[in-house]
């Protein structure tokens, strides 16, 4: 007779956490012979490894012990002071002490979930939007409700319904170079969103991991910079796609009230980010010209979703639609009616190619026929090669 007693169910978080679309993606390139148009991985070429190297070494040598102790929750004053004085030169008046460093922006995006949020509240998102985000929504017992898009992001016009209707506490979106589509708010859009939010009193979550990444265009101003939202605008930064994703840094510029609050649930988490990265990324700063480095990512990325764009143009079926980003990583592609791209993705892997489906990026019923390539992992040579494999697959 087994008299054992099995363990207690999974609580709502954990039973909730499904296998993310995006995770399975990024173990395809693992392997060396798949052209994957997947992950949103930086190009690994393009990282400043010999400059992220004397960083370190510099931090290493000069005060390994401050480096390698424990620090402060809200992050190292240093980097603290040079994210501010790059958002100071884009326009938002930032502060040292309005930021919060953050292991990776996701972090910061869990914390805000947390904070800003209770289970059973409603948070406004882009249809389609940021596959990571609807997951840590999922999470915290908090529902996602689809805001309609279109080439220039969130329909600003359906806003007001949907306010009406659902009451949300927060509207979170990527507005700049999107993650799926790769699409941009235009600064009118994003100007009504900013007073819609004084009107009806909800926050608004701006993340920006792409923003210094435009290759073509003008720079359009952060909703955080509105001054009707200012009070109620939290922008989420990342310096996984700028310098490296491997030292998980991120960021978020809050009100004070925000910060605090996040800065205590981010103690109770982690303590603090890794200290040592921290540094190493502030001698960086301090050492190193970023803006030099990321002229060099931006022409090579330009170059690169042309390719992908041109490589696509030949293959896709007729009646495909396809985004055309000024800057980022990703392009968005909508095949014709029919067409489903889970299904397609297995054929496409025997095909040694990847690409990630668009149906998971959408909070209720995903479009099928939609698929997210990004194009800055590989030069123009591979992006041709990979998308000539994708070219039986619309036989």
């Amino acid at each position: 007779m087994n008299d054992t007693v099995p363990p207690p169910a999974l609580a709502f978080r954990g039973a909730a956490a499904e296998s993310s679309v995006i995770r399975e993606a990024l173990a395809l390139t693992a392997r060396p012979e798949v052209i994957s148009f997947a992950g949103g991985l930086p190009a690994s070429d393009l990282i400043d490894t010999e400059g992220i190297r004397a960083a370190y070494d510099h931090v290493l040598t000069s005060a390994p012990h401050r480096a390698l102790q424990y620090s402060l929750t809200e992050g190292d004053p240093a980097l603290r002071e040079a994210v501010a004085a790059r958002l100071t030169r884009g326009g938002l008046a930032a502060r040292p002490d309005g930021l919060l460093i953050t292991t990776g922006s996701q972090q910061a995006l869990s914390l805000l979930a947390g904070v800003l949020l209770e289970p059973g509240d409603t948070v406004l998102v882009e249809d389609p939007t940021y596959l990571a985000a609807l997951q840590c929504f999922v999470r915290a017992g908090v529902r996602a409700v689809p805001v309609p898009t279109d080439s220039e992001g969130i329909d600003v016009a359906a806003l007001p319904r949907l306010l009406a209707e659902h009451r949300p506490k927060a509207v979170y979106l990527v507005p700049t170079f999107q993650n799926p589509t790769g699409h941009t708010m235009p600064a009118e859009r994003r100007t009504a969103l900013a007073r819609l939010a004084a009107r009806h009193g909800f926050w608004i979550v701006e993340d920006d991991p792409y923003g210094e990444l435009r290759f073509r265009g003008e720079r359009v101003p952060w909703i955080a910079q509105s001054p009707e939202a200012a009070d109620r605008t939290v922008l989420l930064g990342s310096f996984s796609k700028i310098l490296a994703p491997g030292m998980r840094l991120g960021w978020l510029h809050a009100p004070a009230e925000v910060r605090r609050a996040c800065a205590v649930a981010k103690q109770s988490l982690d303590l603090h980010t890794s200290a040592v990265d921290q540094a190493a990324a502030a001698r960086y700063l301090a050492d190193r010209d970023l803006d030099a480095h990321l002229a060099r990512c931006r022409e090579a990325y330009a170059e690169r979703c042309a390719a992908l764009l041109d490589a696509l143009t030949d293959v896709l079926p007729d009646g495909s639609r396809l985004s055309r980003p000024d800057g980022g990583m990703f392009v968005w592609a909508r095949l014709p009616d029919g067409y489903d791209a889970m299904e397609l993705l297995p054929r496409a892997v025997e095909q040694d190619v990847a690409y990630v489906p668009g149906a998971p990026f959408f909070a209720a019923d995903g479009d099928r026929a939609t698929l997210r390539l990004s194009f800055a992992a590989h030069d123009p040579v591979v992006i041709a090669k990979g998308v000539a494999r994708l070219a039986p697959l619309f036989r």
